[in-house]
């Protein structure tokens, strides 16, 4: 399969922490761990870490949190299409407290690919799946060349502008800015699936609402950042690669479940493969 990945890859950095600051409080971070993360690189990650064909469409900063964010990325030996601004790359700090809650706190505006870059986009229209986190509608149009376009929830309104129609569309029930049902895209959406945590989550089609269980959580959980956007990783892959919707998110809440061991979530991402029994297409 070929997979394209469009949108942000941030400078995080991410650190435990017994509790998070009171005001006038001063926080120390203990060395952090430093990755590339963002909801379009943990999904990367996570799509290569599988047999796929894997191609980010990004956007760097000018400084040297571009370059270690790029320097991971390239480390995967995937293809990297990457415009760079003339500002700093988007920094993340990550604060995990011990119930395994996450804490973001974003310097700077997210850099996100846009369509007048000049990138190759005319590979899109090879690609078995498409995964969505961009901001641009006209890109996102261009996107749907893909034969399967996944979109993030956090695009509804790249969405709505774009007048493109997406396969399925991928948020979190907890999220205010994720949260939303099949009726909130005005026909642009084939079908909206929301994770709810211990929960499990839910698929709605035009045929109606289904729920999907999620899998033994590790307990306590050690963080749940990167839970979500490898989760939408690894539904993407598992439709693109023939299975059913509602199989596939039973398969992908695994996979969001295993980076809840730790703080980082590159460290516990499993790998993707298709079951024999889907068929390509």
């Amino acid at each position: 399969m070929r997979i394209a990945v469009i949108g942000h890859a941030e400078h995080v950095a991410i650190a435990p922490v017994d509790a998070l600051p009171a005001a006038g409080e001063i926080l120390h971070l203990d060395a952090p761990v430093v990755i590339a993360g963002g909801g379009g690189g943990v999904a990367f990650f996570q799509f290569a870490r599988s047999d796929a064909e894997v191609h980010f469409f990004t956007a760097l900063g000018n400084d040297g949190a571009a370059v270690e964010v790029e320097r991971q990325i390239r480390a995967t030996g995937a293809a990297i299409h990457a415009m760079t601004r003339d500002a700093p790359h988007t920094r993340d700090v990550v604060l995990v407290t011990p119930d395994g809650e996450r804490t973001i706190i974003v310097v700077g505006e997210p850099l996100h690919p846009r369509r007048d870059d000049p990138l190759p986009w005319q590979l899109l229209a090879g690609c078995d799946a498409a995964y969505f986190t961009a901001r641009d509608p006209e890109l996102l149009k261009t996107a749907r060349a893909a034969r399967l376009l996944v979109v993030t929830a956090r695009r509804r309104e790249a969405l709505i502008a774009s007048g493109a129609r997406a396969d399925v569309v991928i948020g979190s029930a907890r999220d205010p800015r994720e949260r939303s049902a099949l009726a909130d895209y005005h026909g642009l959406a084939g079908a909206v699936v929301m994770t709810d945590g211990a929960r499990g989550g839910s698929v709605e089609t035009s045929k109606g609402a289904r729920g999907f269980d999620a899998p033994p959580l590790p307990m306590p959980p050690v963080g749940a950042y990167g839970a979500g956007d490898t989760f939408a990783a690894a539904l993407t892959y598992y439709v693109a690669a023939g299975m059913e919707l509602m199989d596939a998110a039973g398969r992908a809440a695994a996979h969001g479940a295993a980076v809840l061991r730790g703080a980082n979530p590159l460290d516990h991402q499993l790998r993707l493969v298709a079951p024999p029994s889907a068929g390509n297409g």
